[in-house]
């Protein structure tokens, strides 16, 4: 008997007795599992969820109702598709629902979930998130780099004075913004190359910013393995492969940045990694200590969760202002009105700007950056509406469904942000985990850390590029039927990169370096 053919009897009886466990579990309790569709042998209900997985799980919610069941390869997973599921997973039941399954991309590239996004539940994960709370994302160490935002925005701003008469690649510009303000704060230096002559250029940048955009398409890949373990060791797709030759280089890079601060403690370095050097031999709760290895888990997090999904919400944003122009008038009289001509918006501007920030509420709502939330695992049995969650089971909650639900908003794939307004439909409604209808930034134990630094940078962003930049399409488009299609990844991206012609509207000075 061929060594082949033994290897693959062996998978085929490991899939079987997986299958046959699997099933016996999830029936044995008097509780029905949620409904859903009907499961192919194998493979279970991947068929079904198409290129764009959330659009899929919308439809599907539309027959079998806001809570089901799927078997995606072997794994058990259960979709919330209503603010008031949601609300029972992530609010009322969230200390069951507080880990995170198993990710092959993930646990390569956090070196095995030493990182704060996917690190389970339990001692390690409460210290680097109270860590991340406190000295990362307090209002205070937010107010301390607001100079470094507001310099980087200013940067944007000349690179896009200076395009002339060429259209520029919005989303990319943004990308660049965002990840050098990032990158000044976590590590002190800007860590994306813009190619301008506005601001002088790092060489290790443009190796950084490769391994980014290649981590971020890799995240991206659907993994076979993730939902079929007995095909691991196959690494079909070869991303293990690919992950693990990445994280090495990322290693490598993130290794000698620590080094470098080591190095140069005695001086004053102002930036998110000297603090966190600071604190490695200080015992947090529960006696865990912070490791160099934590520590650059912890800067890879930053910058793949912080840059991709503020750029595409405001590249998002300009688009749908530009679809609708006379919102956008309507946004420039109140930012005119409160700034002037003569200078650039700051932060402490926002809070005057209420039109602006519902305008920014409004885009969370119609294009949630993480369209489906990042997976949770079921710690204990449970039933939620009636409805068996067995232990084990993924928990996915589509918010992009949710925020487009038209039980909750009315005319709800229409950009108003009149809704957020007083006398509006939801005037008290925010996206900081409060309210179910719309969350973007998750909610309950696991929502994102750096949601208050994400929502500053996307007010600001957004204010300014309304504030400082005229904006035409170019020839032959038409505004109104500009091209909104999604594309499906990491984040939710436009299917098609928003080209435009952008053209200085204040006094010339503010165009200068």
């Amino acid at each position: 008997m061929s060594p082949l053919f033994i290897i693959f009897g062996t998978t085929l009886l490991a899939i079987f007795l997986y299958f046959l466990l699997t099933n016996l579990t999830t029936r044995r309790h008097s509780n029905p599992l949620p409904p859903g569709p009907k499961p192919w042998p194998i493979v279970g209900n991947l068929p079904h969820l198409g290129s764009v997985p959330h659009h899929s799980l919308a439809a599907m919610a539309r027959t079998y109702g806001p809570l089901m069941y799927l078997r995606l390869g072997f794994v058990n997973v259960v979709v919330a598709a209503s603010a008031s599921v949601a609300a029972q997973f992530l609010k009322t039941h969230d200390a069951n629902f507080s880990s995170r399954p198993h990710n092959a991309v993930a646990q390569y590239t956090t070196y095995n979930y030493q990182d704060l996004v996917f690190a389970p539940y339990g001692p390690r994960w409460r210290m680097l998130r109270k860590i991340s709370s406190v000295h990362l994302f307090s209002g205070k160490a937010l107010d301390d780099f607001r100079h470094v935002r507001q310099e980087e925005v200013s940067i944007l701003i000349r690179a896009l004075a200076s395009a002339g008469s060429k259209a520029v690649n919005l989303g990319q510009l943004l990308n660049v913004c965002t990840a050098n303000a990032l990158g000044r704060v976590m590590i002190g230096r800007r860590v994306f190359n813009d190619g301008s002559s506005t601001v002088v250029n790092d060489p290790k940048a443009d190796e950084f910013r490769s391994m980014v955009m290649e981590l971020m398409v890799l995240a991206g890949v659907f993994n076979i393995s993730d939902f079929i373990p007995a095909l691991d060791w196959l690494d079909l797709q070869g991303v293990a492969a690919k992950v693990k030759k990445l994280h090495k280089r990322f290693d490598a890079f993130l290794t000698n940045i620590v080094e470098e601060h080591k190095k140069y403690k005695s001086e004053k370095h102002l930036d998110m990694l000297s603090t966190l050097l600071s604190l490695k031999e200080v015992a947090q709760d529960e006696g865990e200590k912070l490791t160099d290895t934590q520590i650059k888990a912890l800067l890879l997090n930053m910058f793949t969760a912080g840059t991709d999904t503020s750029s595409s919400t405001v590249e998002w944003a300009i688009a749908e202002l530009i679809r609708h122009p006379k919102i956008l008038d309507q946004v420039k009289q109140e930012i005119d009105s409160v700034v002037g001509p003569d200078r650039l918006i700051n932060e402490l501007d926002l809070a005057q700007l209420t039109y602006l920030q519902a305008v920014v509420k409004e885009t969370f709502r119609l294009h949630p950056s993480t369209p489906l939330s990042l997976p949770r695992l079921t710690a204990e049995d449970c039933v939620i509406n009636g409805y068996h969650i067995p232990k084990g089971s993924t928990v996915l909650v589509n918010v992009w469904a949710i925020s487009r639900d038209p039980e909750q908003w009315a005319d709800p794939l229409k950009f108003r942000p009149n809704r957020f307004l007083p006398g509006g439909e939801k005037p008290n409604v925010d996206v900081k985990g409060n309210d179910f209808e719309v969350i973007p930034f998750g909610a309950g134990r696991r929502m994102c850390v750096g949601m208050s630094l994400g929502l500053r940078m996307v007010q600001l962003l957004t204010a300014t590029l309304v504030h400082a930049i005229d904006w035409d399409l170019p020839a032959g488009l038409i505004a109104e039927k500009l091209n909104m299609d999604e594309a499906y990844g990491l984040t939710l991206q436009r299917a098609e990169p928003l080209m435009v012609h952008p053209r200085p509207r204040l006094a010339p000075h503010l165009y200068e370096s």
